[in-house]
């Protein structure tokens, strides 16, 4: 289930400057809203069918970068100046279950702030708004509203980021895809089906740094692109809901449909 904010730009409190990034800050500001309603959220895990005993975190989201109508980037780049009054902020969470009560009564007039140490904006929940789904089928068109990340591990461990065009993002997709479906649903997808995935034009890489200037700091490559994708209407729902590819609660893999 997918929900639009419109948030007041509160300039008058901090100022209007912005970190160029700021989503780890994003997904701080949804974890700070959700842990504010313990045993709400609780509740809505356990209706969800998750097993909140074990201690796993839920983690089926992903959300947009700011819709801002109006800017300016000054030359550094480092900054990003936001010149209208309100904003737009697109999150998206898997569960159905009692989501559209929990999530807007959450949110409302929420006042929240996003920056860093430099700069920092506050915001205020101005309005939440359930956005309609498109109607899955088992093949649609969709482009990236955050970056995509997809990684393959190496031999030793470590995460090797590769671009949607290599060989083997096909099959990263997949697996992220199917991790996601037995987590939800406490077991793997029940049969053998037909998969695809293409990039249908030129790609843009984008480097986004999480945990900026703390002694955390990492830099994770996305890439914004359109592509199609084959697959069953439960996985393409998963998908959508919760992002493609890896790091989707950081902020990455949030896709809208695009059609022809």
């Amino acid at each position: 289930m997918r929900f639009k904010l419109t948030l007041t730009v509160r300039k008058q409190t901090f100022g209007n400057v912005l970190p160029i990034n700021y989503q780890y800050e994003q997904s701080a500001v949804i974890y700070r809203t959700l842990s504010q309603a313990s045993k709400e959220y609780a509740d809505w895990l356990h209706e969800n069918g998750f097993r909140i005993e074990s201690g796993k975190n839920f983690k089926l989201f992903t959300y947009s970068p700011l819709k801002i109508f109006k800017r300016h980037i000054p030359k550094e780049k480092d900054r990003i100046h936001i010149l209208s009054d309100t904003v737009e902020w697109q999150i998206s969470f898997l569960p159905e279950q009692s989501t559209e009560k929990f999530i807007q009564g959450l949110f409302a007039n929420q006042v929240f702030e996003i920056g860093d140490k430099q700069s920092t904006v506050q915001f205020q929940v101005q309005q939440v708004e359930v956005l309609p789904a498109p109607v899955f089928t088992e093949s649609m068109n969709f482009e990236t509203m955050s970056p995509m990340c997809l990684s393959v591990k190496r031999e030793d461990g470590s995460a090797e980021y590769i671009s949607p065009e290599d060989t083997r993002a096909k099959d990263a997709v997949l697996s992220g895809l199917l991790s996601r479906y037995e987590s939800f649903y406490g077991k793997p997808f029940p049969s053998a089906f037909d998969f695809d995935f293409k990039v249908l034009e030129p790609i843009h890489s984008k480097k986004i740094t999480i945990k900026a200037n703390t002694p955390a700091q990492t830099e994770v490559k996305g890439y914004k692109c359109r592509f199609t994708l084959k697959a069953p209407v439960e996985l393409m729902k998963i998908m959508y809901e919760s992002g493609i590819g890896q790091e989707c609660s950081q902020g990455f893999g949030c896709v809208r449909e695009r059609k022809n």
